[in-house]
């Protein structure tokens, strides 16, 4: 990152376990773009591989797990092109729960009512 001012990753709006699938599918879509280095990928495999299969290296500084993975997802988003991160923030901030992702086309929505009508 050129410039040390932070990217905006501040908190979302919901709770803790929104924040989490917010941020794992920011890593999702970050690791599926081509815009983004093949060697930065593989910070986040790395740290899924280290959750995997635990390999103590300093046994006099134990680490946990868990930090291990989150901030090796922190340093990628981080280390991302900051347009490539904003673009994904922007599209995941936007969704609302339960609306549509695309909503139609309202020139071709036809108002109109319902009636029931009698088999008689």
């Amino acid at each position: 990152m050129s410039d040390n001012v932070p990217r905006g990753l501040a908190p979302f709006s919901g709770g803790f376990i929104h924040e989490l699938i917010v941020r794992l599918k920011l890593v999702l879509r970050l690791m599926a773009d081509n815009r983004v280095n093949p060697f930065l990928k593989l910070l986040p495999i790395f740290s899924v591989v280290y959750l995997l299969v635990p390999m103590d290296f300093l046994p006099i500084f134990p680490v946990d797990d868990a930090a291990v993975v989150s901030l090796g997802m922190y340093l990628f988003v981080e280390l991302c092109p900051p347009e490539v991160v904003e673009e994904y923030l922007r599209e995941l901030k936007n969704v609302i729960p339960g609306e549509l992702h695309n909503p139609p086309d309202l020139e071709n929505v036809i108002d109109a009512e319902f009636e029931e009508l009698d088999e008689d």
